[in-house]
């Protein structure tokens, strides 16, 4: 056990923490975040291409919001040009190509959030 005196907004509190000891007692409840305003569905649609979809999938390699939609469909990329930008905690992630190659779809928006793994776009 460790004793451990704590000021809090000038209030003094004397706390005993016990060490790798649960006491059973549930933790506080957490708050969930109110829930985002659900997007229209016809705006996802617009950023697809017209042809059929890549066989090589650029996928997020972590949560977070795209920040920048670097190449389109039909351009030319070579492996490690950056594709889709994503921004997570206050940092730009490049998400790049994996090979040369073509461009197939873009399957994100600016402003999206996507989870690990989402399909950002596709390439052939």
């Amino acid at each position: 056990m460790k004793n451990y005196t704590i000021t809090v907004n000038g209030n003094v509190y004397d706390v005993v923490v016990e060490e790798g000891a649960s006491t059973g007692a549930p933790a506080a409840p957490r708050v969930p975040k109110a829930p985002a305003a659900p997007k229209a569905a016809a705006p996802a649609a617009a950023p697809k291409a017209a042809g059929a979809a890549g066989s090589v999938r650029i996928e997020a390699g972590a949560a977070g919001k795209v920040f920048k939609v670097e190449a389109s469909a039909g351009q030319a990329v070579k492996a490690g040009d950056a594709v889709v930008i994503l921004e997570a905690m206050k940092m730009e992630i490049p998400v790049v190509a994996p090979q040369d190659g073509t461009v197939a779809s873009i399957d994100v928006s600016v402003g999206d959030a996507v989870e690990a793994g989402a399909l950002l776009a596709t390439m052939n």
